[in-house]
């Protein structure tokens, strides 16, 4: 980052969204969908990198299953949230999360919510795309964000595993599942 190594903001939500995948490889768990790591740009300076994707895949938007951002630091994984343009898609999504939610309950307490998912995949929701933020017990995360204090040092290799495998499974799941998050299943 511009002070410090931004090991929290955010060099560890990338490492934790590379893991995910490479944990699923040596796994050898493929599921129904293609899941796609992406390590946006620009966020700080006016959102370039989440622009650019929404521009440039705009024809694949309508087939993402999900958009999920990993941007709140490398700290005990607490669930998610669920934002999307259409608000009773959002609604069901939160309900059917608080539900996969369950198998993630051996790292801690999960909660679903509703709200603000992440600032680079929000260009992604007109679209129509479900977006989701990956959330974490974060109360020191501004002793080390956008500062000299941002070092690797201050990643919990415990807390940095928990992450990886909540991911790992939310990913997963999303992209097995026989309809998306947020939709009923046809009859």
């Amino acid at each position: 980052w511009d002070v410090g190594q931004g090991a929290h903001d955010d060099g560890g939500g990338c490492v934790m969204a590379m893991e995910a995948i490479n944990v699923l490889r040596k796994l050898n768990l493929i599921p129904r969908r293609t899941i796609r790591v992406v390590l946006w740009t620009n966020e700080e300076n006016g959102l370039a990198g989440g622009k650019a994707y929404a521009t440039d895949h705009a024809d694949e938007l309508p087939k993402h299953v999900a958009a999920i951002e990993t941007d709140s630091g490398v700290f005990r994984p607490t669930g998610y949230s669920v934002e999307c343009e259409n608000k009773e898609r959002e609604a069901l999504a939160a309900e059917q999360l608080r539900d996969l939610l369950t198998l993630l309950s051996s790292i801690g307490p999960m909660k679903s919510s509703t709200g603000h998912s992440g600032a680079d995949i929000s260009s992604m929701k007109p679209a129509g795309v479900l977006l989701m933020g990956h959330n974490v017990e974060g109360a020191t995360y501004f002793d080390y964000h956008h500062t000299h204090a941002d070092t690797i040092d201050k990643i919990d290799p415990e807390a940095l595993s928990q992450n990886v495998a909540a991911l790992a499974t939310m990913a997963y799941i999303l992209a097995d599942m026989p309809t998306r998050l947020g939709e009923r299943p046809t009859p």
